[in-house]
């Protein structure tokens, strides 16, 4: 870090990852240790040691300019031991350390068993508190280093289990095609141990936290599992038109919630070549994808509530704590499965209420993207928990017909690759293969094979004006669908196509024939003709309102 940087990173303030320590008397070990330590609990982040509070570099003490960078200090005193990089910085004859602290998998102790963390006061800044328990669990099961929801209950009796609970589960199986049907085979104990919802701990069986929320009573749960709350809400402006709070038995919640979302379902619809399209307000694919997702990978060990809420702009679904380590916006269609709650997410998968492929996140998105709507939202989400938000709005019917047709054509689903490419390239007119590459969050190989498939397939066409890699919507697509013309679109080698096909099937064309087939301007259709005659494809005849075009070999024939 050179010194610029230095004070680039000062004017920026005190953060969660960056903090101020002032060295004027000598900063005790103890504090140096606990600061560290409380940085590497939560995100990580830069010790500056040797700057005040507000910023002013006042520099390293004495004692601290004498000896080596304190490194190996550091990692005496943490439990782990934490392995911290120090850069000495001089800022007009000052020194300041910039201690780089990890993010670490897993929580670090201070040799005095202190366990501490960062958080942000009422008033934006940073402060260094203690980690409570259920902290501790909360950031084992973020980075998978424990599962919470294998744990064994061991306070909880086996007589607790409910059978009317576990027949719920089997009736599930039973109506879903994607269940493990091999479990209706078992008896009651097998079907339980084969599930986990029973497990063996030390030579005797217990009821883990995932057999608890499936196999007891409202009463277990609300006693062993205070955390564990359901709410569902529907808002009109202001006014609270349904808000019910649950802490049933998970499938029973399940259920109970997909049943209020069905009666609020609405369908619009439409005909289309004399045949009946409709499209749901919700698709109830991705709805029970995202509600499977809130109960499986929400923390259990903090006191809140996922919330299934409709209001005047869509649908939100929130489920407490942020995504486990490794999973990120930016990766969130293309990171392999992962869960906080392992157990509890093989259960959903086995009983059918969540995709078995892991393909979850691919659902959600395909089960609005078909309908020609904006992809879901996750952007709310953050360290406190996971948000995705369903804008309420119109079916594109005419980009649904589109889907529909592909599919039957092809006989399987259109990928949600495609689905993204499409509805990206309705809005914004042309792509680069970039920027495919970065919203479909896959491989350039693997996008380059599915763009040469939608072009095959007539959907998108290339930029052909000397621009690479850049794609736009073919004619026919556009005609359907609608989208916004570009500066390239009409300079393409599709338009001069359309152009060649139009005198081929009528002998000549005019500007407003091809209008008419590329849904372009006037100027636009200009253009192309124009270029095309400098390029001797075709040839000009007429004057004014008369001007028609034909191919070169039919020129000499006169107008």
């Amino acid at each position: 870090m050179t010194a610029e940087e230095l004070k680039k990173m000062i004017a920026g303030g005190e953060t969660l990852c960056v903090e101020f320590k002032s060295d004027k008397k000598r900063l005790p070990d103890k504090d140096l240790v606990e600061a560290v330590a409380a940085m590497a609990n939560t995100d990580g982040g830069v010790l500056l040691l040797g700057v005040e509070d507000d910023g002013d570099i006042t520099g390293l003490h004495q004692d601290h300019l004498d000896n080596v960078p304190p490194t190996a200090m550091i990692a005496n005193l943490t439990v782990p031991p934490l392995s911290v990089q120090v850069e000495d910085i001089q800022d007009d004859n000052q020194h300041v350390f910039a201690i780089h602290v990890p993010s670490i998998s897993g929580v670090t102790a201070t040799k005095a068993g202190l366990y501490l963390r960062r958080r942000l006061k009422p008033d934006g800044k940073p402060e260094t508190v203690p980690m409570h328990p259920f902290e501790l669990q909360s950031r084992t099961s973020r980075f998978r280093l424990a599962d919470p929801s294998s744990q064994a209950m061991t306070e909880v009796p086996l007589s607790a289990i409910d059978p009317l609970q576990r027949e719920r589960l089997r009736a599930l199986i039973r109506s879903n095609n994607n269940s493990d049907k091999a479990l209706l085979a078992l008896d009651d104990a097998s079907f339980d141990r084969s599930l986990g919802l029973v497990q063996d701990y030390g030579g005797k069986e217990y009821l883990s936290l995932a057999g608890v929320l499936c196999l007891t009573d409202e009463a277990t749960i609300r006693r062993h599992v205070p955390t564990y709350e359901v709410a569902f809400q529907v808002l009109k402006g202001l006014t609270v038109v349904v808000n019910d709070f649950m802490r049933k038995p998970l499938v029973e919640t399940f259920d109970a919630i997909v049943a209020r979302f069905a009666a609020r379902i609405e369908e619009e619809e439409t005909i289309i070549d004399g045949y009946r399209v409709a499209a749901p307000n919700y698709d109830s694919t991705a709805f029970r994808e995202a509600l499977a997702n809130a109960f499986v990978h929400r923390d259990y060990a903090i006191l809140e509530t996922v919330l299934i809420q409709f209001d005047d702009y869509g649908l939100t679904i929130h489920n407490p704590g942020g995504f486990v380590d490794g999973v990120r916006l930016d990766n969130i269609l293309s990171v392999a499965p992962k869960s906080r709650n392992g157990l509890l997410a093989d259960i959903a998968k086995r009983i059918g209420i969540a995709e078995r492929t892991g393909r979850g996140v691919d659902r959600i998105y395909e089960g609005t993207l078909r309908y020609g709507r904006h992809k879901p939202g996750y952007e709310r989400s953050d360290a406190a928990g996971v948000t995705v938000t369903f804008p309420l709005e119109k079916a594109d019917f005419n980009f649904l017909d589109m889907v529909n047709k592909y599919e039957k054509r092809k006989g399987s689903e259109m990928k949600v690759d495609a689905l993204l490419a499409l509805s990206t390239l309705k809005t914004k007119g042309e792509l680069q293969l970039d920027e495919i590459v970065s919203f479909t969050q896959r491989k350039p190989e693997t996008i380059r094979a599915e763009i040469a498939e939608l072009m095959a397939d007539g959907l998108i066409a290339p930029v052909s004006d000397g621009t690479e890699d850049t794609y736009v919507l073919s004619d026919s697509i556009r005609s359907k669908i609608g989208g916004i013309l570009v500066r390239h679109d009409y300079g393409t080698m599709e338009h001069w196509e359309s152009v060649l096909s139009i005198i081929k099937r009528q002998g000549l064309c005019k500007r407003a024939d091809v209008m008419a087939t590329c849904h372009i301007s006037g100027p636009q259709a200009y253009k192309v003709l124009s270029e095309m005659s400098e390029a001797n494809k075709i040839v000009k005849r007429g004057k004014g309102k008369g001007t028609f075009y034909i191919l070169p070999k039919f020129s000499n024939q006169g107008a």
